[in-house]
């Protein structure tokens, strides 16, 4: 799991501090804050039959003797508020389809073949740092109509008591659909900016990227 300098942590403590020193309401800690990662639909496509394994690495469940097909990748970040404090023990639920652009899911129309020894959906938490981090493979593009396609994306669930729950979607940068995706278009460029991962490292079969999450506090 990547691990921030201390500078960098000394820096987004500082942020945190002063944010709660003066209160989340003050002009200056609203100056501040970051923006909240944007939220996106749920899709159609949220797993609907239970399984047992969940666990970090989506390219390999339990009990079953191959691995997926795909490119391999790994998914690191840190969730934090809007202030940089970490979000310790936030509940990510993360799905989304396999290399093949196909679904686990009973009502995906998707002709593409099933890649049976794909997980599919993942539920981690974060660490007390807010850091988290998933193995899977890089989803496959799939047609949403006759028209649109959609880019390789993943989508997320974080929750945790006292922040706004969120629903996104992440993308991958360099993606040329990426240009005509009908909810991406729909963005702020600081917004599509926000949504889409960052590469970090290529080795052996791996591509490593970076994705951090923004919540924000929970309104009464």
């Amino acid at each position: 799991m990547k691990k921030y300098s201390r500078r960098k942590l000394l820096q987004l403590s500082l942020m945190s501090s002063v944010a709660g020193i003066l209160g989340v309401g003050s002009r200056f800690a609203k100056a501040l804050a970051l923006m909240p990662t944007p939220s996106e639909t749920e899709g159609p496509f949220y797993p609907v039959i239970n399984q047992k394994d969940k666990d970090a690495d989506l390219t390999h469940i339990e009990g079953y003797p191959d691995r997926a097909i795909g490119q391999y990748i790994v998914i690191s970040g840190r969730v934090t508020d809007v202030f940089s404090k970490p979000v310790e023990k936030a509940l990510l639920d993360i799905w989304q389809a396999d290399a093949n652009g196909r679904y686990r899911h009973p009502r995906d129309p998707n002709e593409s073949e099933l890649d049976q020894n794909f997980q599919g959906w993942a539920t981690i938490r974060t660490d007390g740092e807010g850091l988290y981090r998933f193995k899977t493979v890089m989803p496959g593009a799939y047609p949403a109509s006759k028209t649109w396609t959609r880019p390789p994306h993943i989508h997320l669930k974080v929750f945790k008591p006292g922040y706004e729950a969120l629903t996104t979607q992440m993308y991958f940068p360099d993606q040329i659909l990426n240009k005509s995706d009908l909810l991406l278009g729909q963005k702020s460029v600081a917004e599509q900016s926000a949504m889409i991962a960052t590469e970090q490292a290529r080795g052996g079969n791996l591509i490593f990227y970076e994705y951090n999450i923004v919540l924000d506090l929970l309104r009464n």
